[in-house]
């Protein structure tokens, strides 16, 4: 008789809605998992849920993922958790255009968290990946990073960085066991988009973009999109000609 060693995941933004949906899905599964985030008492509660929905174990990492040191903060966690099978990088903020463009500090600050943090991050869970031989690394991107809209072109550089950044982790990993996986969700009902119109076949819900978010830790390419369709609406945008591009206003 053989006993399954259950996955073991940190969820870097735990406590972002499609963190939290893509965390059921391993909780049932008997998973490990690891929260961090700033919110103690919040990661708690999440903790909690995960339990009552199979979760092998669960272990609370209460720090700044901005302003902690990648590295050393993520050799902690693994420790802490018996050792890494999935990374999944769930944290962002989408940021206010209008004030970005009038004010660099607000825009720095969306930089800042979306590209240069989870940039560190990623790199930092390559290491570990790669020195193990096993496992993967998923990054929350964005369709916004597929091209520039004056809408929101800021965080969407910050998208279009970090998607390079994990494409040419996962080149660096070919051969080499683990993988890593961009995945790029269109306009999601979460608390990033609070505010914001929603409704109609664009919207996604966070289980649906978990559910993709899930199985790209076991297979598929290196870049992905949730729901699907993203892929060919994208398509179809980057083909658009500049001089009718810039006459559209979304």
């Amino acid at each position: 008789m053989t006993t399954q060693t259950p996955l073991r995941v940190l969820m870097l933004g735990a406590a972002s809605g499609i963190a939290q949906a893509t965390a059921r899905l391993y909780a049932a599964e008997g998973a490990v998992i690891g929260l961090a985030g700033r919110n103690s008492e919040r990661l708690g509660s999440i903790a909690a849920d995960l339990a009552a929905r199979g979760a092998g174990q669960t272990e609370i990492f209460e720090l700044d993922l901005v302003s902690a040191e990648p590295s050393s903060a993520l050799a902690g966690m693994v420790a802490k958790l018996g050792g890494i099978d999935h990374v999944i990088l769930a944290y962002g903020v989408l940021g206010d255009q209008a004030l970005a463009e009038r004010d660099l500090a607000a825009a720095e600050a969306i930089l800042d968290v979306n590209f240069r943090s989870a940039a560190g991050w990623s790199l930092a869970a390559a290491n570990v990946l790669e020195q193990q031989g096993r496992g993967s690394l998923v990054v929350l991107g964005s369709v916004a990073g597929d091209r520039g809209r004056r809408s929101n072109y800021v965080y969407g550089a910050a998208k279009a960085g970090l998607a390079v950044l994990i494409e040419g982790i996962d080149h660096r990993f070919r051969g080499r066991g683990p993988r890593a996986v961009i995945v790029k969700p269109g306009p999601t009902d979460t608390a990033m988009t609070t505010g914001m119109a929603k409704g109609g076949p664009l919207w996604a819900t966070p289980e649906a973009v978990a559910a993709v978010v899930r199985k790209a830790a076991d297979k598929g390419g290196p870049v992905v999109y949730a729901p699907a369709r993203w892929w060919l609406i994208m398509t179809i945008i980057r083909a658009i000609p500049a001089a009718i591009f810039n006459k559209m206003n979304f």
